[in-house]
Order: C-alpha cells, then structure tokens, then sequence
C-alpha cells in the first residue's frame, strides 16, 4: 500500500477504503437478543478427525491462560456527560408563515442534554502507581466516570491526560487500588498476521465478554469516525468486538496487551454490511506517549512540515532515486514550517533523524512525533545523490482540526477575487480544492487540483485518470491551485509527454500522459 504521510506523529492522507467505521463505546447497556438457528453438523471430516487432540488441547489451554492473566485487570467504565443541543425547529421557525400560523417558540437556543455512556479499560502499572487506560472517545467531555473491576468494586476516576491524535486516555482511581490486578504490555511491532487475537471487554453492558480471533492485519490506515483525521498503524483481528468494547485491550496467547480496541467497520460506502473487521490501536504508540500524558496532561508532539511517501518502483523513476533506497520521499514542504526553514525539498529522501535510521515512512513519523516542540535534531536527507544534514528546530504539530485544511504557517496568499476557470488539458477538467472539497476527500491540504471531469476516450481516460483523483505535480512542478493548473498546461503542447503526480485514496501515483 503507498502511503502519503504528514509529519506529526501519525496523521496522514489516507481514507478509509469505502468503509464507514463507528466508534465502539455503548450509549444504551441493553441488549436486544435475536434468537438464531443452529445447523448441526452431521458428519465429522477426515480431516477434522485428524487433528492432534494435544495440539488443540495446548492451544486451549494457552488462550485460558492468557485470559487468566489479563482479564481480571478489565474495567468497566460508566460515563455521564453533558452535551449542547441545537432546536430541531429552528428552521421551521426561520419561515416568516410558519411563525404567523404557529406564532414564535418560548426557547429557540441551545438545549441541554445529559448522556451516559459505557466502555472498556485496562489496569496498568505506571511507575509504581495504577492507572487505567482506555479510549480518549470514551471519557470525552465527562463529568462523572466511574470505574467498576471484575469483582463488583466501584471507584469514582478523574482524567489524567488524553490524546485525540491515537485516542488514549489514563484515568486516575479515588480510593484504594492496592487489590487491582494490572496487565503486562506486548511488542505490538512483533504482531504477525495469523497470530491469536483475545478481545476482553464490556460489550453492551455484558461484563467481562471475552471473544477470540486472529490478527487479519497490521499496520493499518483509516479516516476516524468523528471526520477528523485518520488512524496509522492500527492493528485489524476478526475478534468480535462491539459497542462497549472501546478501550479493552486486544491480547496475545501469551497474555500480553498488544492494542486497545477502537473501532470497527460497520458497512462499505455504497451500503455493504462488513463483519468481522475490527481495530485496535497498536500498544507500542500507546507505551511512546504514556509518559507525556501522565506528567503534562497531553502529548506534544514534534512537528517537522512535510509530506512524505514511501518509495515505490515509480517514484524511484520519476525522482531519480535507487529503488532499493531506504528511507521516505519529501513529496510537499509546508511554507514557512520547520523543514522549510531548515532548508528541506520535494524530492529529497530521509534516511536519518539523529542517530536514528529511517527505514521507511513510519520511522519518520514516530521518531519525529517523539520529539518535543523546540527540540533541535540533524535530519541527514539524500538530494540528487548525496547526503545533506539538515539542521531543524521542530515546531509543534496542529491539532487534527486544524490539520484538516493546513496549508503551511506562512502559505502562500491566495487573491479572495480569483475565480478564474480552469484550462482544459489531455482531456481533464479540474477544479480548486476548497476547505469543503478537501474534507469531502480527507485531505489535509487544499494545495493541488481535483479532477472534476475525464473526457472519454481522451488521453487522460485511456492511462485511468477519474474523476475526483487529486493533482499534486505535473512534471514535477506544483500544482496549489488552479491559476497554478493553467500557467502549467496553458505553456504545454497536447502532443507533449508528461508526468502527473496523482493522490487518490490516499495513496500517491505518478501517471504518465503520452
């Protein structure tokens, strides 16, 4: 999968490839129960009979006594909240004849609403003291969280720290904690595909539900369900999880937490039901920031300004590097951000932060986002063959609100007037990617143009160029708006070769038009 990265930590370009996903905290305990039909089996197979009854007894008694280790440190986590509600009427009353008819409301405003809601959570050890972990969607706007164990014990909790970026939270008990079991952590980075996935957790208000999968994946990228920024690096598994479930730990056979759950995939875009396609947050990134959530509250990530990609056979091509290269490709420096200053360009190749390698785009992210603000590192980059160090004092990365239509600290100005149409060319009409447009395509960035029409038949049609796909570059010269577009293309012949640097589902190509 090519990847398009922003350096924060881990905020990128990717979307959810047709999925639409949903947080999995519960805001009703009750369970509707639909009675199903059981076919028996009547006949056992030849191969089923085979089976080393050992071997299946060993892997039962493995998964037990992982359960055994981790379950008892699960909570369960009763939340109250209060929300601010707009006046479904309103609209109605903005109608000069609904208000003559049925005359004006006594309340137009904002109501008040309380919620309640349930979760998961996870007892840890943090230096000494218990704490607990769960999902920053969980506690979000709280004004009561109670926290209840295994055994019935009920403790009030205050939130410590949370991050919107990985959706973490830590809980501090009130009262004595000194029976709570806590968990172990895994290496969420050794997680292989195939390897057993236990799902631990309080689904729809049923306490202490266990369910039991695989691994289907690693190292996934998806939008959040709230619209805001995307998840990297998540793990996928088949165990069941459902609403309740967020914040309970995703477990290995040998009783290690190796993810917190999050979400899972409800349907596809065009109205498909998805089962079995869950995630949880990988508990290495959980682990990078545990500490800064403890001391400050917050993570305070570094900030460097760029984009970046992995390097692919294509991107190799176009931007003359060795395909066997290691490291991540600079594809958009943000003005006036830190790489900028420090002198960084598109094109150039990271291999070393420090004194640490960079092995491919994830490196960049986690060791830059380790980083703090202010922090000054020597970013070792490769340009046109040879190795530059780059000094940078890193900035704080934007929150992924802002995220969602950054454009750089100094970008470039933009003539409010311009409304200037956009030239033709090998067949594409294209179009300004506006704050609007950008969210629609989860874009982080309103820089480039998005392909609003492809004639048929045309050149552009015939190398599989559509509708909607995103132009970051052509023959390497960026494209950051329409007037952009048009000086570009109106200075080219049709006959001309050209390259065309494409963002479509969050993954870069770079497509050749001849």
């Amino acid at each position: 999968m090519r990847k398009t990265w922003i350096i924060g930590l881990v905020a990128a370009l990717a979307v959810g490839a047709g999925l639409t996903f949903a947080w999995i905290e519960s805001t009703d305990s009750r369970l509707a129960v639909v009675p199903t039909v059981a076919l028996a089996q009547e006949e056992t197979s030849t191969e089923s009979a085979a089976v080393n009854p050992s071997i299946t007894e060993s892997g039962h008694a493995a998964v037990k006594r992982a359960i055994e280790l981790v379950g008892p440190a699960v909570v369960r986590i009763d939340v109250t909240g209060t929300v601010t509600v707009s006046n479904p009427f309103l609209d109605f009353y903005d109608d000069p004849t609904f208000r003559r008819f049925f005359g004006d409301p006594l309340d137009l405003g904002p109501q008040e609403r309380t919620t309640q809601s349930l979760g998961s959570g996870l007892v840890i050890d943090y230096e000494g003291e218990k704490l607990v972990l769960t999902n920053a969607h969980v506690v979000v706007d709280a004004d009561t969280i109670r926290v209840t164990d295994i055994h019935g014990t009920t403790w009030d909790a205050v939130l410590v720290g949370a991050d919107d970026v990985l959706d973490v939270a830590v809980l501090r008990l009130e009262g004595n904690t000194e029976e709570l079991v806590t968990a172990e952590f895994g290496d969420s980075d050794a997680v292989e595909i195939g390897d057993w996935a236990i799902a631990i957790g309080n689904p729809l208000g049923l306490s202490y539900t266990v369910t039991l999968g695989i691994i289907s994946g690693t190292d996934r990228d998806v939008a959040k369900p709230s619209g805001v920024g995307n998840f990297n690096n998540l793990l996928q598994t088949d165990a069941a999880i459902n609403p309740g479930n967020s914040g309970g730990p995703l477990v290995n056979a040998f009783g290690q937490v190796i993810g917190l759950n999050t979400i899972i995939a409800r349907g596809s875009t065009n109205g498909v039901t998805v089962e079995g396609i869950n995630f949880a947050i990988a508990i290495n990134g959980v682990r990078d920031v545990l500490p800064q959530l403890v001391e400050l509250g917050e993570v305070k990530r570094g900030w460097l300004g760029v984009q970046h990609t992995e390097i692919t056979a294509s991107a190799a091509e176009e931007y003359g590097i060795d395909p066997d290269q290691t490291g991540t490709l600079i594809v958009h420096v943000f003005p006036g951000d830190p790489a900028d200053l420090a002198g960084f360009e598109v094109g150039d190749v990271v291999i070393r932060v420090g004194e640490v390698p960079i092995e491919e785009a994830e490196d960049l992210n986690r060791e830059i986002g380790l980083l703090p603000a202010g922090t000054v590192v020597d970013v070792v980059v490769l340009r046109d063959g040879e190795q530059l160090t780059l000094t940078v004092t890193l900035g704080e990365r934007p929150s992924e609100e802002e995220l969602a239509t950054y454009e750089g600290t100094s970008p470039e100005s933009e003539d409010e007037e311009e409304d200037e149409a956009a030239v033709s060319g090998f067949g594409i009409t294209v179009g300004p990617i506006t704050p609007i447009v950008a969210r629609h395509l989860g874009l982080n960035s309103t820089d480039g143009v998005v392909i609003m029409d492809v004639a048929a038949g045309s050149l552009a049609d015939r190398v599989g160029l559509v509708e909607g796909d995103v132009i970051l570059e052509v023959d390497h010269q960026p494209i950051d708006s329409v007037e952009g577009w048009n000086a570009v293309i109106s200075a080219l012949d049709e006959d001309v070769r050209i390259t065309v640097t494409v963002l479509r589902d969050g993954s870069l190509s770079f497509v050749t038009i001849e």
